[in-house]
């Protein structure tokens, strides 16, 4: 149950609710971020130390620059095809896209064969892209509302802190069995979870360790099956058009149970019934569900890498070295601590985790050799 007044889009959901009964965490989700009027992703503008979370990118210019170095081996490994769609979904305020073409800049053949294709909802994170790749000579960029409607031809895709936001369903062990956990309405008309009664068909879904073993009551396990979907499509892409795709994301290496939901508000956790459509919603990405997917759909997938592994592995240290020459004390330390937070083994270089998707017959890409 919510304290603070109640928003109107939640002030709907209790109307939805009241007339057709409880919904499942994962349409609490797509409303709270998608709806077309009150949805989080199609209003805020929340990235950077002033909004409510900050990503890789915005913390140190070297995260894009070794993305970028990353697509121009993918590249070249593909045999430099011309022209060749560069994807990034969820593009945030444009700024590895921006570091990654920078970095870049000096293949000439590459940025001439490059097509940005963005996929972004936001009209106010649309525009801050635009200037922001505009800002450093990149004008012939298409923005498309879902992958689907990116063109077919080989493709370089990345996608980071995207798959946490796609929505979960939760389930919840009840007396050896797993019953689906809900959003209700409580007495005073405030939201609250709720367990569904009797045996869920979506345990089907869970992964066998989880499907056949024993938890306590009230134990929490989520399935996503939009992130399956997406990550089918993005696999099945590869199997008809050469080209390899990048997901970074926080989550965990193996399916494991545990409800991972949260949202972030002003860089702080709040309650997640708190004030819909107001905060930003993710949870933790099964990444061997990810990679079990794409390799079901004909795909050959890498990793999951922790992201310490796979930017040390890429020679983020050599890069910050390199950055810090000839700089100010002031400059060449915030450098250090920007790149200390990315491959932090107690933070981000632990909890981020990277696969690497490509078409079949694809060699190993840069941070995933064994």
């Amino acid at each position: 149950m919510t304290e603070s007044a109640p928003t109107e889009l939640e002030r709907s959901l209790a109307r939805r609710i009241g007339f057709s009964g409880p919904i499942s965490v994962a349409d609490f989700m797509s409303e709270a971020l998608f709806h077309p009027r009150h949805g989080y992703y199609r209003h805020a503008a929340a990235i950077g130390r002033g909004g409510d979370f900050i990503t890789a990118p915005e913390i140190s210019q070297v995260f894009g620059e070794l993305i970028g170095a990353w697509l121009a081996e993918r590249w070249t490994s593909l045999g430099r095809p011309a022209p060749i769609n560069l994807v990034e979904l969820g593009p945030g305020r444009g700024t590895l896209l921006a570091d990654a073409l920078r970095a870049t800049r000096k293949l000439s053949d590459l940025q001439q064969a490059l097509r940005i294709h963005l996929v972004e909802i936001n009209p106010q994170l649309r525009a801050q892209q635009r200037d922001r790749l505009a800002a450093i000579g990149c004008h012939a960029i298409e923005w498309h509302e879902q992958l689907a409607d990116v063109p077919a031809g080989p493709v370089l895709l990345v996608a980071n802190e995207f798959f946490d936001a796609l929505p979960v369903r939760q389930l919840q062990a009840v007396g050896g069995g797993w019953s689906e956990r809900m959003i209700g309405v409580d007495p005073a008309g405030g939201l609250r979870f709720a367990v569904a009664p009797g045996p869920s068909p979506l345990a089907m879904l869970l992964p066998p360790q989880l499907a056949s073993a024993q938890f306590a009551a009230g134990t929490v396990a989520e399935i996503a099956p939009q992130r399956e979907r997406l990550m089918h499509d993005i696999a099945g892409r590869l199997c008809i058009d050469p080209g390899c795709a990048l997901i970074l994301d926080y989550g965990r290496a193996e399916s494991g149970p545990g409800a991972t939901l949260q949202a972030v508000r002003a860089h702080r956790q709040v309650d997640v019934l708190d004030r819909p459509g107001e905060s930003d919603l993710s949870a933790h990405v099964d990444f061997a569900a990810l990679v079990r997917t794409a390799r079901a759909a004909g795909a050959l997938a890498w990793g999951p890498s922790s992201q310490r592994h796979f930017l040390l592995a890429l020679g983020i240290e050599a890069r910050a070295a390199a950055l810090q020459r000839d700089k100010s004390a002031e400059t060449a330390r915030d450098l250090r601590l920007g790149v200390d937070r990315l491959i932090d083994p107690a933070g981000m270089g632990t909890l981020f985790q990277a696969v690497a998707i490509g078409s079949p017959g694809s060699p190993a890409p840069a941070g995933f050799e064994t």
